[in-house]
């Protein structure tokens, strides 16, 4: 029966030997080769290792010299070696999760629950690593975070773009005003409410004006604009 080939990435001498000898008992895995540094991963991929020593699986520690340089090596030695990378970690740190599945990564194991290696092992080498609860729930995390970063991103630019003055204005034009309306509340021309409306749609490149409020309005930049004003009085 062919074996499952690992390589092993760990700087904790003690618990590379541990997990040598772990591993090495199970009838269908076989470590066939390990490192303890960044430095050593990166001479061998260099080298021939890949073709000399193929490894099906990777198990790669995310924190080498007290360094994340695990995430950094799990995308250079997927790409060298064509391996499938379990990252192992003692820490459950969620941004380090999640950039360890951009660099390629495919599962990530806590090393308290090494008796669980095999079964990833086996998992992995079949392409069928299923993502624990607390890694999926930490990924969900990270996404909705990026997604907040990206929306208070896209707020800050619009409100940048508009000005206070035409933020009133789409103000009034959400509460229902039509433009002759706004012109003769905000005592100004006709000609000059159509300027503004078109400048505010060429600035947020929209084509409606009404458009234009529901999406300010949804960015809660009226009720911010209140909140100023209010404490400005």
């Amino acid at each position: 029966m062919d074996k499952i080939k690992v390589w092993i990435v760990e700087d904790d001498p003690d618990w590379l030997r541990g997990l040598v000898a772990f591993l090495n008992k199970e009838q269908d895995i076989q470590v066939v080769w390990t490192a303890s540094s960044a430095g050593d991963v990166r001479e061998a991929l260099r080298g021939r290792l890949a073709e000399d020593c193929p490894a099906d699986v990777v198990l790669m520690d995310i924190m080498l010299d007290d360094k994340p340089e695990g995430v950094l090596l799990a995308e250079e030695t997927a790409s060298a070696a064509g391996a499938r990378v379990v990252m192992l970690t003692s820490m459950e740190e969620k941004d380090l999760i999640f950039r360890s599945f951009q660099a390629g990564a495919i599962d990530y194991q806590i090393k308290s629950d090494f008796e669980g290696l095999p079964d990833a092992v086996r998992s992995a080498y079949r392409k069928q690593s299923p993502i624990n609860a607390a890694v999926a729930e930490s990924m969900r995390e990270e996404f909705k975070r990026l997604k907040q970063m990206e929306r208070d991103f896209e707020i800050k630019k619009v409100e940048d773009l508009i000005t206070p003055s035409e933020l009133q204005l789409l103000d009034l034009i959400d509460q229902g005003y039509t433009q002759p309306q706004i012109a003769d509340k905000l005592v100004v021309s006709l000609r000059t409410v159509k300027n503004h409306v078109n400048h505010i749609l060429k600035k947020l490149n929209l084509t409606g004006s009404r458009e234009a409020a529901a999406k300010v309005k949804e960015m809660g930049l009226f009720h911010k604009q209140n909140k100023n004003d209010s404490a400005g009085r």
